[in-house]
């Protein structure tokens, strides 16, 4: 795969991730949100794009991240956590978003409690990476690059 030109990819952490490697570790692994944003501005670089981390507690400073990201930045990639099931208001700031969307999870939502399976975000995305642990972050930025250089 060709290196794209620099561009700014967002990535969104949504509520509880910052307890990463303390909470749940036989679900989510025992790294912690560091050490995936680590790995993901480690591949992001091999590709020639640039990372925008924000972390947030609440879906209204998700949105209001998404809503900065518009005609600045060529992509995002977003792990909402729970707000994953039930936040609407996530699913139409990121339907206001023109460029790559990539959904990003730990875990396999599917496999868990019933309450998981269903994704708001599933439908404004690009496409949704679950279940590879460490790897779906990293799996994510190489998704965004591929999707960045369709589009050229």
């Amino acid at each position: 795969m060709a290196k794209s030109t620099s561009q700014i990819v967002l990535v969104l952490s949504g509520p509880n991730l910052n307890l990463l490697g303390e909470r749940q570790p036989e679900i989510y692994g025992t790294d912690s949100l560091d050490d995936h944003m680590r790995r993901v501005e480690e591949a992001a670089k091999q590709l020639g794009l640039q990372i925008e981390k924000v972390s947030a507690q609440s879906a209204a400073e998700l949105i209001t991240a998404i809503h900065s990201a518009r005609n600045r930045c060529a992509a995002i990639i977003i792990n909402p956590g729970a707000l994953t099931h039930f936040a609407w208001s996530l699913h139409d700031a990121l339907a206001s978003f023109t460029g790559p969307i990539v959904e990003v999870h730990l875990s396999n939502p599917s496999t868990r409690e019933e309450w998981r399976h269903e994704s708001v975000v599933a439908p404004v995305a690009s496409g949704t990476i679950a279940g590879f642990g460490a790897d779906s972050y990293v799996f994510a930025v190489h998704a965004v690059a591929t999707l960045l250089a369709k589009k050229k």
